[in-house]
């Protein structure tokens, strides 16, 4: 028996390349489930991973600026010796800089497109998407600025090939490429914009990632330490095994033939010089523009109703608070004063409408006993009554002996294909929005089983609820599925959309359980 919320319209409907694209991420993504599991798969963490490299690359290039000469006659030099003479330390700093660097690359553009296909530009998310698109442009300049700075071969083909390109654009006095004419223009000023390219960028990409988190309640800043330990130990592995050095000093007196090139950061000179330079300004130009066009663009799903709060219900106890995922909730004076001395405040423009508030807050349970059940702060399109009501009717009509009852994600594994004679399953905005009471209720109203489904660990599409359900099923997080509820009379399934063909294998393993163990038999 199918029980869904029937006012809960707001969903993602992406367009039909997205939607195949969006498949086969998700069966990429279940594929690492398989070697590294869900809660350290580095593809549902790239944005702390992101995190993680930028950490990396501000220690080791801390003690790299301190160890180099960064003059225009000494940077060669210094460098090369650092990687050969102390390779133990410097070398092996300078290899994990370089490569941090690409691995920092690579994880924000799969970051970018991982939210991208789930539909993550718009909405409440709007404001993260639109200060996370000048990120790739700052880490893009500082990584060219870095190859400058060892002013061998291929910084020197870097440099010219900036000057070049920047010399197309009709707003500067004098052409970039008077620098390098001969070798007598790179002076040590010269370096120090090197040096201010390659470090300056940095201090605003610090700035833009604080902005880029801050309406993120606790933003992931460090991925699970296994995930961080083991890409640490790669990063460290490559560097041992593939050493950058440099090669050759630069000299404008020659053009470099062969160079060992970074296709990945160095990727818009080839494109440069296979476009033109007007060309690569227009591709980056019109790719940008609609990056950030993106969560202005007509789409489907439209607008959904966010929380609301009522202040006779809500005692100020700031459970909502602390488990918003998006900072939406805010505490102010109560105006009823024997009620609390805090009440909550929902910011519309933050709000996911995601119900992971409703699921926290104490006066969600359904063992109160008036007859239309309003709790401090609820989600207008699935209000926690409606929920109560159809528990009630669906256990009330259902005719097995032993009826089980699931509670799902709209966001995971479908639960309603469960819907059996004797199985209800009720799909949430998002399983934090089950408030863990209703879990004994449905055991005291005649279940015989429940069954909690949500998204896999690190998926969560609101990136809380699944941590927080599994928290409070567990008794650690307020509020709490008392001890008295048994727990053999309670399965937490954590599956994605598609992993069905697992829910079905859970509900079989506890619909054995149940009929062979000493749970009550209801007599209808």
């Amino acid at each position: 028996m199918a029980q869904s919320d029937p006012l809960a319209t707001h969903r993602h409907a992406p367009g039909r390349l997205r939607g195949l694209a969006l498949n086969a991420w998700r069966v990429l993504e279940h594929r690492f489930d398989a070697v590294f599991g869900s809660a350290c798969n580095p593809l549902r963490h790239l944005g702390a991973l992101g995190f993680l490299m930028f950490w990396l690359l501000a220690i080791s290039g801390i003690y790299l600026y301190a160890a180099i000469d960064t003059s225009a006659t000494g940077a060669w030099h210094s460098i090369d010796s650092l990687s050969r003479e102390q390779w133990w330390l410097g070398g092996v700093l300078r290899s994990l800089h370089r490569y941090a660097a690409d691995a920092f690359f690579i994880v924000m553009l799969a970051h970018l497109l991982r939210e991208w296909l789930f539909g993550h530009e718009r909405g409440f998310r709007r404001f993260s998407w639109l200060t996370g698109i000048p990120l790739l442009i700052f880490a893009s300049v500082s990584a060219i600025g870095g190859f400058w700075l060892n002013w061998d071969q291929l910084g020197q083909f870097s440099a010219v090939a900036t000057a070049e390109w920047l010399d197309w654009l009709p707003i500067f006095g004098s052409p970039f490429t008077r620098n390098f004419i001969r070798g007598a223009a790179v002076s040590d000023r010269l370096f120090s914009l090197f040096v201010f390219v390659h470090l300056g960028m940095p201090l605003l990409l610090v700035f833009g990632l604080w902005f880029h988190i801050q309406r993120i309640s606790r933003a992931a800043v460090f991925p699970p330490r296994p995930l961080a330990l083991g890409t640490l130990a790669a990063l460290l592995a490559l560097a041992l095994a593939r050493p950058v050095m440099s090669q050759a000093a630069a000299d404008l007196a020659i053009v470099p033939t062969a160079l060992e090139y970074d296709w990945l950061l160095l990727a818009v000179h080839p494109l440069t010089y296979a476009i033109s330079a007007g060309g690569v300004w227009m591709l980056l130009a019109g790719t940008l523009g609609l990056l950030l066009a993106l969560p202005f663009l007509p789409g489907k799903g439209g607008t959904a109703p966010v929380a609301v709060v009522s202040p006779a219900d809500c005692n100020g106890c700031r459970r909502c608070f602390d488990d918003c995922p998006y900072a939406a909730v805010t505490m102010i004076s109560h105006p009823i004063r024997r009620m609390g001395r805090e009440l909550a405040q929902v910011d519309p423009v933050l709000c996911a409408s995601c119900g992971i508030c409703t699921g926290a807050c104490p006066s969600s349970t359904p063992f109160r006993s008036t007859a239309t059940l309003t709790t401090g702060i609820d989600m207008p399109q699935a209000p926690i009554d409606a929920l109560r009501g159809r528990l009630r009717r669906a256990l009330a009509v259902m005719k097995a002996p032993q009826p089980i009852v699931v509670f799902g994600c709209d966001h995971g594994a479908r639960v309603t294909s469960l819907a059996t004679d004797d199985v209800a399953a009720f799909s949430l905005l998002c399983i934090g929005a089950l408030p863990p009471a209703f879990v004994e209720y449905a055991l005291r109203d005649g279940a015989a089983a429940v069954m909690v489904s949500g998204c896999r660990a690190g998926g969560c599409e609101f990136r809380l609820g699944q941590r927080w359900t599994e928290q409070r099923l567990a008794g650690t997080r307020e509020p709490h599925v008392r001890a008295s509820v048994p727990r053999e009379r309670l399965v937490t399934v954590w599956a994605d959309r598609g992993d069905e063909g697992a829910l079905h294998a859970e509900l079989d393993q506890l619909r054995m359980r149940v009929r062979t163990s000493s749970a009550p038999v209801r007599h209808v």
